[in-house]
């Protein structure tokens, strides 16, 4: 356990692993009064041998392990899953990479991350550029790391190599991405990339924003730049998917929802059986348009009003939106000009999504087995990463000790990711990760990166 994989080779994570007799001994025991397991927060003794959950026992259950950590009452956490992250790496390495990234997530209790086929140079577009993506991150990743693979105009015909050389699915835009070299499609793009994805059960991710409904900003104010972003946009955007997805039979996903107004088509879809799923984002959960300072707010979708993040929680609680990931999108300091029109649009939270989420989630009242839920089992199911996404035996032993309790001031200097630049800069949020086990191997500074680069079962 622990060697980085070689070049071109990615890990199937499988799960239930064969788990032998459990009072045979343990590498690890971690107990926890308030261990956050399928069935509920419970006290439980969770025991790991070859890096998987062998057994999950009662708090004070004997057992013979190599080492044993007692949390009492901070909070066991499966490892969390972030499937919306952009790591840029090759291409845009000083934006972001592989090693600061994954420190970031380690740091803030996601111990798996799928990452997004843009904006590094090749993007993740055919199967030499996904080989060119997984030699620049062999040997950095301090955690489990998976890739996406991108649709884009004239290459819906290489979606199933590219399936089969270990991507878990394919992002493609409606609008214009923001870098040349990943185009969006229209209408005819679309169900051909969903056509082709339908015929081996594949999974196509969408930025949702109409074009058509888009307009450049009248000044460089950010009222004048979320005026010309509406939610009307996303609407339309997701009813022109759900369209092609009705008619292709295929596995849709609505990336980084921001509107209110996209839950009642995607509410209405899914009762027809659609087979359609949506994700928000920390800042659309935990930002408003009221807040915004400075063009470190600066996101595609924008961050919209308090009204509007309320309904978006209610459709989070209803199950209308299956899921909360970053959309950790970085960049150097200098791209983020003072003024809205023209700064790149990307929010750096990668680190910081559980607390931020932790801090408005138990304002409005709910458990952390919410916050699992949406944060770690859910996105898992979306990629299908069997392994990850709870605390039961079977399952890789990802581990997050987590104290809800504790309060802190974000210094955006000291967080990993590459570049200190996020909207979370002197806020305080509630929650802070205690520790970090990948694998039944706990994640430090002081030891090399052990995370592997996983492909599909």
């Amino acid at each position: 356990m622990g060697d980085p994989v070689p070049v071109g080779e990615c890990v199937a994570r499988v799960t239930p692993a064969p788990v032998r007799d459990p009072g045979t001994g343990f590498d690890l025991v971690v107990r926890s009064r308030r261990a956050v397991l399928p069935g509920g927060e419970r006290p439980a003794a969770v025991g790991v041998r070859d890096g998987v959950i062998a057994a999950v026992l009662p708090y004070d259950a004997p057992a013979t392990a190599l080492a044993e950590v007692d949390l009492g009452g901070v909070l066991l956490l499966p490892g969390l899953v972030d499937t919306h992250v952009h790591v840029n790496e090759p291409g845009r390495t000083a934006w972001e990479g592989f090693a600061t990234a994954t420190r970031a997530a380690a740091a803030g209790g996601v111990t798996t991350i799928v990452d997004m086929p843009l904006n590094s140079l090749p993007p993740t577009v055919d199967v030499e550029s996904l080989a060119v993506k997984r030699a620049a991150a062999t040997g950095k990743c301090a955690v489990d790391v998976g890739f996406w693979g991108g649709a884009v105009p004239g290459n819906a015909g290489g979606l199933r190599a590219l399936r089969e050389a270990g991507v878990f699915g394919f992002k493609c835009f409606l609008s214009p991405s923001g870098v040349p070299e990943f185009p969006h499609l229209d209408d005819a793009g679309l169900r051909a990339a969903l056509r082709e994805a339908a015929a081996f059960d594949g999974l196509v991710l969408v930025h949702a924003e109409d074009p058509a409904l888009l307009s450049e900003p009248a000044g460089p104010s950010y009222p004048e730049f979320l005026a010309s972003r509406p939610g009307a946009a996303e609407r339309r955007a997701v009813e022109r998917v759900i369209a092609a997805a009705r008619q292709t039979g295929a596995r849709a996903h609505i990336l980084h929802v921001s509107a209110a107004a996209c839950l009642e088509p995607l509410e209405a879809a899914r009762r027809d059986g659609v087979r359609i799923t949506a994700e928000t984002c920390p800042h659309y959960l935990t930002l408003t348009a009221a807040q915004v300072r400075g063009p470190e707010f600066k996101c595609c979708p924008p961050i919209r009003d308090d009204g509007n993040r309320d309904e978006l929680w209610q459709g989070l609680a209803a199950g209308v939106l299956d899921c909360v990931v970053s959309d950790h999108s970085p960049a150097t300091p200098d791209l983020k000009v003072p003024d809205f029109a023209a700064a790149w649009g990307g929010i750096s939270s990668l680190q910081l999504g559980l607390p931020a989420v932790w801090t408005e989630a138990r304002e409005r009242g709910y458990r952390p087995d919410r916050v699992v839920d949406w944060m770690s089992a859910r996105p898992a199911a979306l990629a299908g990463l069997v392994a990850k996404g709870a605390i039961a035996a079977g399952r890789d032993a990802d581990l997050v000790a987590f104290d809800a309790g504790a309060e802190f001031t974000v210094d955006a200097a000291r967080l990993r990711h590459r570049n200190p630049v996020t909207p979370y800069h002197g806020r305080t949020l509630a929650g802070t990760v205690v520790a970090t086990w990948l694998r039944g191997r706990a994640v430090t500074d002081d030891d090399p990166p052990f995370g592997e680069l996983l492909c599909p079962t």
